[in-house]
């Protein structure tokens, strides 16, 4: 493995999914000169749903912040099949986060903060992004979380 970004991804214990397979007719990104625009991925791996909503009473803050974690690793296994390596990423510009939640539920931003210091971690600077954090009332497979982004390629 010779990209700096992978092995920082191993660094920190963690590795990119085998494959991210799309759920619906839609592309899993698109680019549009150095902007990548990145589809919504759940927290699943390979395709298999592993968190699930909403959010109950109680919930595992850790564990929910996982499930946003493993919504960026989808993202950045559709950066490298993009860009062909995570190293040629200039910047994360922004993330869309969506949690799982029942009405008045208000740490939605605590959880998405999962997939945003993941990129902190990978990208340092380049990695910190505008962001939109919202609570909704159900996700695809009815996941627990669903993160996309919008990124800058150098």
């Amino acid at each position: 493995m010779s990209d700096p970004i992978e092995m920082k991804l191993a660094e920190l214990g963690l590795k990119l999914p085998g494959s991210s397979p799309s759920r619906a007719n839609f592309l899993p990104f698109k680019r549009s000169g150095n902007l990548l625009f990145l589809a919504g991925q759940i927290c699943e791996w390979e395709g298999v749903p592993q968190a699930f909503g909403p959010v109950e009473p109680g919930y595992d803050l850790a564990a929910a912040k996982k499930a946003a974690e493993m919504c960026a690793l989808n993202l950045l296994f559709n950066i490298r099949e993009a860009a062909g390596s995570l190293s040629k990423v200039a910047s994360i510009l922004r993330l869309g986060g969506f949690v799982s939640a029942r009405e008045a539920f208000a740490e939605g931003p605590r959880i998405v903060d999962g997939a945003s210091e993941l990129f902190i971690a990978l990208y340092g600077d380049a990695g910190r992004h505008a962001r939109t954090a919202v609570c909704v009332s159900s996700l695809p497979a009815n996941a627990l979380v669903e993160v996309d982004a919008i990124v800058e390629l150098a």
